[in-house]
């Protein structure tokens, strides 16, 4: 079959208000965020398929034959067949890539991802050759979401492939997006990715990273929302390790504890949530003030003393929230917390010596930390020419 070559690229995810609360029913605020991975697929007549993944130091080939073994009898996938995991083929690829032991590197969980996404959209009898280079601008195991940015590379690239959707780039186009029946089923695809990988997502991840923008979760629901605003942030990785598992546990415990006092601060939360959502969407319904960025301001620092009230704060989120602060910018964690990552919110009107001194003095701290935005566009299909050259040069590489 014929194969068109393809650029994707797909936004991290960061959490803005509503950690560990929506645990407990009430509303997370999720944000894309401009740190992208980005797949080229190109078809080759090699009669072989490859994967390459330079982030994580993984770079696989197989023959198409090998390949085809493993669908048996399996005439691909439709459409409304992507509700669940096909338990057959997973576990025929689990035997695959010698991953029977349920101990998953990363390595394993990206190659199971691709090659159930692939050999459940092709058809056993048209599996082409083709190679797939990723690179990630996302630090791994974060908690910002890579993982979802490359099940939903994945899927876009593989759908477009298998001929599934349409490629929605015209001529002349730098980069499109795709309507909203392709989106729904691009993210039907990416979680079933997200499934091999984690076992059990909430689907906020994926969802992120295919509709980009804003999303609010409660209750298991995933709502975009349409129009918001496109804010300016740091991003800090701590680079301290944490448990998701283990601190969501120590938040319930003290809700147990302190049923009164915890019952309230997760009330807080959500109207923390609501409130934020209500100033995001006047910001673009309005002309930007600072009163703006004064109330934004504000919510973060009231939810960043409530995730230290739940027990999920660290010390070096204090130091971040510290040293930003002594430049007059405020922050707080995002995600699990007890490390990890945390964002900090820069006004329209802050100057680069400031943002640049206060990268250098987190970077002093031990930390990594980036400049980037929240908020904008999800998954996208790309022309060569509007990928950059860094990233651009290391996909050409393979």
């Amino acid at each position: 079959m014929n194969v068109n070559d393809s650029i994707v690229s797909a936004p991290g995810k960061a959490i803005l208000h509503g950690e560990h609360a929506v645990v407990h029913g009430k509303i997370a605020l999720a944000v894309s965020l401009n740190l992208r991975t980005y797949l080229k697929l190109k078809a080759t007549t090699t009669g072989k398929v490859c994967i390459n993944l330079p982030n994580i130091d993984t770079f696989l080939c197989w023959d198409v034959s090998e390949l085809k073994r493993l669908t048996q009898n399996s005439c691909g996938r439709q459409q409304d067949e992507v509700k669940r995991l096909d338990a057959e083929l997973v576990k025929r690829l689990h035997e695959f890539v010698g991953a029977t032991n349920g101990n998953l590197d990363t390595c394993s969980m990206a190659t199971l991802a691709f090659l159930y996404i692939y050999l459940s959209l092709f058809r056993a009898s048209e599996l082409p050759s083709l190679t797939v280079s990723v690179w990630s601008e996302l630090p791994t195991g974060a908690g910002l979401g890579s993982s979802a940015a490359y099940s939903v590379c994945l899927a876009a690239a593989l759908l477009c492939a298998s001929g599934a959707i349409p490629t929605p780039l015209k001529e002349c186009d730098h980069t499109a997006r795709w309507c909203q029946e392709d989106l729904e089923l691009i993210n039907s695809w990416a979680f079933q990715g997200e499934m091999i990988i984690h076992g059990n997502p909430s689907g906020i991840d994926n969802a992120v990273g295919t509709w980009g923008g804003m999303l609010r979760f409660l209750a298991g629901r995933i709502i975009p929302l349409s129009r918001v605003p496109l804010l300016r942030i740091l991003l800090t990785n701590t680079k301290v390790p944490r448990s998701t598992k283990v601190l969501v546990a120590r938040v319930k415990d003290k809700i147990n504890k302190f049923p009164l006092i915890l019952n309230s601060v997760l009330d807080s939360v959500d109207a923390i949530s609501c409130t934020c959502e209500k100033v995001l969407l006047e910001m673009t319904s309005e002309p930007i003030t600072g009163e703006h960025y004064n109330v934004l301001e504000e919510l973060i620092d009231i939810n960043q003393h409530h995730l230290n009230v739940m027990g999920v704060g660290h010390p070096t989120l204090d130091t971040l929230c510290q040293v930003t602060l002594a430049r007059g910018l405020h922050s707080k964690l995002t995600g699990a917390g007890g490390g990890g990552c945390g964002i900090t919110l820069l006004r329209p009107e802050t100057e680069s010596v400031v943002v640049q001194s206060t990268i250098q003095d987190l970077k002093d701290c031990g930390f990594d930390c980036w400049e980037t935005s929240i908020g904008g566009p999800g998954v996208q299909a790309h022309s060569p020419l509007s990928v950059k050259d860094t990233v651009l040069g290391i996909l050409n590489r393979y």
